[in-house]
């Protein structure tokens, strides 16, 4: 642990003096290397912060425009598409997958509807069959296994983290759709428009902005293993086929692949814009994205219940809603039950609470060994609820 915490750049209203104190404690107790975050509030930016290096070896600075791979935080992005399309009367929640993916309808899933591919619930948690790295970069070969396996227990009767599968299942019913895969339509219909520097996959022209993914430290590493060793074979399907790391992660191949449920790439001001549409029921920055309505369906819950595949990190039941997850009696997001958000393998969490009118974004390169609700993320949120009263 660094007993100095780096120069803190950026700025931060008076009245959340409190998330910065965490942050740069973060950097001084809690491991940190090089992170950033940012808060909207009622769409306007409160906190910009960001410090610590980009790099292991310490020789790049963490600038304003650093880009990190954010993992399953981008599964809030993936799962926008899916709302944008059913706002406009492209895509109906309660129609089987089948109606859109007709292949989908193979080993007893004809009659899943598409809600439960957007709340973890669709029983395709992972690969029954060994699927390596290089078969997941290839898209119609992955969603070729996913649409002819069997599911892992009944569709629809409890929620089992879909790790990787998530982002080819919801994305193959967006490109069947559209035409076009979630990284082309989300900068199409959303980023795009907004301004919002964030990509599914990494263009090779940012590679220069793009932060080096760093493994945790050995302790945690062995804590990590220790987690993994309880984990029943639907939570290793899900987890670890296949097997993937801050190695991974940092090479051209998984940045120029469209994984997206894990390869999203963005700075810590573009996660909190993008939950920020939903902390603006479904307006950002004085452009509307999805009816009031379609933002709140974002976060109808599904059912609580112990997550067959996360289960063992929460110390309560959770609840996946559609696309997100609810803050609920853990306070993952914070003390409003209906906030929702993401976290990101390693520590990173883009967050959204409507009723405070406040998004939060929170990417680093330091991994932690955390299933969830890293202590870092977690006392950003304290810190911020702190701040809002």
């Amino acid at each position: 642990m660094s007993e100095h915490a780096p120069q803190i750049a950026g700025h931060c209203d008076e009245r959340f003096e409190a998330v910065r104190t965490a942050f740069e404690e973060n950097f001084r107790a809690r491991g940190e290397l090089g992170a950033a975050v940012n808060v909207f509030l009622d769409g306007e930016s409160v906190v910009d912060l960001w410090g610590g290096w980009a790099d292991e070896a310490r020789t790049r600075p963490w600038e304003r425009e650093t880009l990190v791979n954010v993992w399953s935080t981008t599964k809030g992005p993936t799962a926008l598409c899916a709302h944008l399309l059913a706002d406009r009367g492209l895509l109906d929640l309660d129609a089987p997958v089948a109606t859109y993916w007709p292949e989908f309808a193979a080993a007893g899933k004809e009659a899943i509807p598409v809600r439960h591919l957007l709340s973890h619930r669709a029983g395709l948690a992972g690969l029954r069959e060994p699927h390596s790295i290089d078969q997941l970069y290839d898209w119609e070969l992955t969603t070729a296994r996913l649409a002819a396996t069997e599911p892992w227990w009944e569709p629809g009767t409890r929620s089992g983290y879909h790790a990787f599968t998530y982002g080819f299942l919801v994305g193959e019913v967006v490109r069947r759709i559209t035409g076009q895969l979630p990284g082309e339509f989300l900068q199409q219909e959303i980023t795009g428009p907004l301004g919002i520097d964030f990509t599914i996959g990494l263009p090779e022209k940012e590679a220069g902005r793009a932060a080096e993914l760093v493994h945790p430290p050995a302790a945690a590493s062995s804590e990590q293993a220790a987690i993994f060793a309880q984990l029943q074979p639907v939570a290793l399907a899900a987890l670890v086929n296949p097997i993937l790391g801050a190695a991974d992660a940092n090479t051209p191949a998984w940045r120029a692949a469209e994984i997206p449920a894990a390869n999203g790439h963005g700075t810590a001001r573009a996660v909190a814009a993008l939950y920020g549409i939903l902390a603006g029921r479904g307006e950002f920055a004085g452009r509307r994205v999805l009816s009031p309505g379609a933002a709140e369906r974002v976060r109808e819950g599904q059912g609580r219940c112990r997550d067959l595949v996360l289960g063992a990190g929460f110390k309560n039941d959770t609840e996946v809603a559609l696309g997100l997850w609810l803050s609920g009696e853990n306070g993952s997001y914070g003390p409003n039950p209906r906030a929702l958000g993401h976290d990101g393998f390693g520590g990173s969490c883009g967050l959204a609470d409507p009723e405070a009118g406040i998004s939060m974004g929170y990417v680093m390169n330091r991994m932690g060994p955390h299933i969830a609700d890293d202590p870092r993320k977690m006392a950003l949120i304290e810190a911020l609820y702190q701040s809002v009263g």
